[in-house]
């Protein structure tokens, strides 16, 4: 696996090509240096080795030290959305995993979530609601959508008491929000507890009543269940003391209504996970 390493000296940051390679005798991994790139600011994609000048990872870190470079991590999240905005909606699974799988490369899976699949979804949604695409593509995207969410994995990377419960209100089918929630709290050691689907408000409390979640999140994607979520939570505050986050899709507009709950709006995942502890931290 080759990928770039950044070695700051007082002069400046300098970048090489490496790649790691298996040292049997000490029975670990070591880096092998394939090509020194010379001052970060001063790289180009032609430096490159042609065999690597396609890898999305190595291209989107040269993008983090150059203005130039920038363009080319821009060019690379503008034409992923493009095909899986194109893929999604020809109903094209594999078209899909292929975008999902190439970019994952350049970072991590959450920045496929938060760069690529959100604003994807966003413009669908805005697309259907303005009658450019039929209902039934856009359920056919959602479902592929919930597949590549829930197809992804993480190496979990501590172990957390904290469990939090996901919901949605009555009437909202979308649950894409659940899903991403569900594997990036996993992955960060918690317990979740994923409803998914609209459930009766009293089957809710129950749950809630017998398994003491530390917090509940409640994703609303159409803004026909604002007021449903708004009922959602008026329930749940009247009889436990848990933190609520209220998210998604119809939370985005300027003129949210008012809930018993914090609002989640135009956050990403990680800042939504530090306020989350901030939050349970003061109980």
């Amino acid at each position: 696996m080759a990928y770039l390493r950044a070695k700051k000296t007082k002069t400046g940051c300098y970048l090489y090509l490496v790649r790691s390679v298996w040292d049997k005798k000490n029975n670990t991994s070591k880096q092998e240096i394939i090509k020194y790139l010379g001052k970060a600011s001063d790289v180009l994609r032609e430096d490159i080795p042609s065999v690597y000048k396609n890898d999305p990872k190595i291209m989107a870190t040269l993008a983090r030290y150059s203005p130039e470079n920038m363009k080319l991590h821009d060019d690379v999240i503008s034409n992923s959305r493009d095909s899986l905005f194109r893929g999604l909606l020809e109903g094209d699974v594999q078209k899909c995993e292929g975008v999902c799988s190439r970019y994952a490369k350049t970072a991590s899976i959450t920045d496929f979530f938060e760069k690529i699949l959100k604003p994807v979804m966003y413009q669908i949604g805005d697309d259907w609601k303005a009658g450019k695409i039929d209902i039934a593509a856009e359920h056919v995207a959602s479902n592929i959508a919930q597949n590549l969410v829930r197809g992804t994995r993480f190496a979990v990377q501590k172990n957390d008491k904290l469990k939090v419960l996901l919901c949605v209100p009555a009437g909202e089918e979308h649950h894409l929000g659940c899903d991403i929630l569900d594997v990036f709290f996993s992955a960060r050691g918690f317990r979740v507890f994923n409803m998914g689907t609209p459930l009766p408000a009293a089957s809710i409390l129950r749950f809630i009543d017998d398994n003491k979640p530390n917090v509940i999140m409640i994703s609303i994607t159409l803004e026909d269940n604002l007021v449903a979520g708004q009922r959602l939570v008026k329930k749940i505050s009247s009889v436990c003391d848990i933190p609520i986050f209220v998210g998604g899709g119809a939370l985005q507009s300027e003129n949210i209504p008012v809930f018993q709950a914090e609002i989640i709006k135009d956050m990403k995942l990680d800042a939504v996970l530090q306020k989350i502890r901030r939050q349970v931290a003061t109980i």
